[in-house]
């Protein structure tokens, strides 16, 4: 099994949360729950904008948008599944295996620069 692993030390982190320019290495940023009760604590006490917020922490505005106001996440799981009821978001083939392989280019560039290593494991 090969895994990747993104080569960020802990001084980049920060370096990388202060200029929001982790999303370029990485699309898919995850948040510990302790930066997820940061999130919602910074929103609710100081005067910091949810895009400011993901700026920082390299994420998308709608996420902090769900941590901050859990009602609309679950609105939006609401609305997908009726959407999916009503037979919305089929599946097509095509378009799955050219987004894998959209996908498996990217993660070569990145691999290519030097961004990224792969792991065995």
């Amino acid at each position: 099994m090969i895994t990747v692993k993104v080569l960020l030390g802990k001084d980049t982190v920060s370096i990388y949360r202060k200029t929001g320019d982790i999303s370029s290495v990485e699309s898919r940023q995850k948040l510990t729950p302790f930066q997820k009760a940061e999130i919602f604590h910074r929103y609710m006490t100081e005067a910091v904008s949810q895009r400011q917020l993901a700026r920082e922490y390299g994420v998308s505005r709608r996420l902090i948008t769900f941590i901050v106001n859990p009602e609309s996440e679950e609105r939006n799981k609401e609305l997908l599944r009726e959407n999916k009821a009503k037979g919305l978001y089929k599946y097509d083939r095509k378009k799955h295996t050219e987004n894998i392989r959209n996908h498996r280019r990217y993660k070569q560039r990145l691999f290519q620069e030097g961004k990224i290593i792969l792991k065995d494991g």
